[in-house]
Parts: C-alpha cells; structure tokens; sequence
C-alpha cells in the first residue's frame, strides 16, 4: 500500500468522511458488500469487473484499517477469505444513498451512458 511521505492533514469532519468513502473504488465497494453481504474477493472483483487485483486490494486494505470493511480468513487449503461490512461501514449506507439520489437529481444531463439501477438505492 503506498504510504504518503507528507502525513494527511483533515482540517475538518468532510475531509475525514471523504477520505474515508471518497474516490472512485471505495463507494462502489461499499455498495457491493452492503447488496450482498459477505462476499469473497474474486465476487467483489468480478462486480466491479474494470478494477485491477493491485488496486481492490489497497483499497479492501485501506476499508479494513480504517474500520469500514471486516476480513474473516478460515484455516482451510486453499485459503478461504470474506469481506463484509463492519457496523461503522453499514452506517455509511444512508450517506450514500443520500448521495445518489442528489447525484439523480442533479446529473440527469451530464449522464451519457444509461447503467444499471445503483444496488444500495436503487437510482436508475
């Protein structure tokens, strides 16, 4: 995981909740966990099927350190490991799904490409 030589500074509780749920990947890996709820990691790779191996794993990395996301491994061969989301990750859900009714609501003409409807809102 790459490790930032200059500490982050969050100057306040946005900063904190956007580092934590912002970008790209991370959202989208709550949502899926949040629809399925236990999920393996060739599962969660294969529902956001255009993210690469090294970028899902930094960011189930960075979910599990910051409390989001829990990594349960079983003692079998071959290894066996699930991921779901903690209580402080389920209590992101509501942010999200706030989220994307005002992205529906604002964005219906900057959207090019129909997709299908969002898992944890139902948003089309």
């Amino acid at each position: 995981m790459y490790v930032h030589k200059i500490e982050k500074e969050l100057l306040c509780p946005l900063e904190y909740g956007l580092d934590i749920f912002g970008g790209k990947w991370k959202s989208r890996i709550i949502c899926v966990l949040a629809a399925n709820k236990i999920m393996r990691y060739s599962s969660i790779r294969k529902e956001l099927n255009n993210i690469t191996d090294a970028v899902l794993a930094a960011m189930l990395k960075e979910l599990i350190q910051d409390g989001i996301t829990d990594r349960y491994q079983y003692d079998t061969i071959p290894p066996k490991v699930e991921y779901s989301l903690t209580k402080k990750g389920e209590s992101i859900l509501p942010i999200l799904q706030n989220i994307c009714q005002w992205s529906k609501k604002h964005s219906d003409k900057k959207i090019t490409k129909k997709i299908a409807p969002c898992i944890t809102c139902g948003q089309v």
